[in-house]
């Protein structure tokens, strides 16, 4: 990645046995969990503490990577990101809401900014104080600190549904690490891109 020593020497790697890894900064708490609907790797400058009712470490500055399966439960908040940000899949996506009676969303979160890099994933921008992509799927709550990230389709993961998978990625970085946020950003989706199909 293009990054100059100086902010290298902020960034470290890291990962969970689940196989989900990303650059954050430095020193952070990393937490990793899965269940039958997902991977997800947390990391926040703060104690992150599973046994608060909804974890907690997530008020402030945070990072959150979400692989969701479409082939389990996973599919329901995978719909959601369907209907807001992959055309090519929204039909799919109100399929599986319509036949639980869940709301349809009717397209991307009016505040978020989008940049679509290909048909596979897409950058976002949530700001401050408002829903977004960067709040949907994620234990980041709403503050004073935009959240930025990707929705990445996975096309090669173990568990075999009938539509890509999705990894959403949240960063929230304080303001003066906040240049950092693209690098990890792109680091992850090269690392999505270049995984070997299993």
């Amino acid at each position: 990645m293009p990054i100059g020593p100086e902010d290298a020497q902020k960034l470290a790697y890291y990962a969970s046995k689940d196989g989900i890894g990303l650059l954050a900064p430095r020193g952070w708490y990393c937490e990793g969990d899965s269940g039958s609907d997902n991977f997800v790797l947390f990391l926040s400058p703060t104690l992150i503490d599973r046994t608060a009712p909804g974890w907690s470490g997530f008020d402030g500055p945070a990072i959150e990577a979400y692989h969701m399966f479409s082939g389990t439960s996973g599919r329901f908040e995978i719909a959601k990101t369907f209907a807001r940000v992959f055309p090519a899949y929204r039909k799919w996506g109100k399929r599986v809401l319509e036949d639980f009676d869940m709301p349809v969303p009717s397209g991307p979160y009016p505040t978020d900014a989008l940049t679509y890099r290909n048909k596979s994933v897409v950058e976002y921008k949530t700001p401050a104080q408002t829903k977004g992509l960067g709040t949907q799927s994620t234990w980041l709550r709403i503050n004073d600190l935009p959240i930025a990230g990707a929705a990445i389709l996975i096309y090669n993961s173990p568990v075999i549904g009938d539509a890509p998978d999705v990894l959403l990625l949240s960063v929230r970085l304080p303001h003066d690490l906040a240049r950092l946020t693209p690098v990890i950003v792109r680091d992850l989706e090269r690392e999505a891109v270049d995984a070997p199909h299993r």
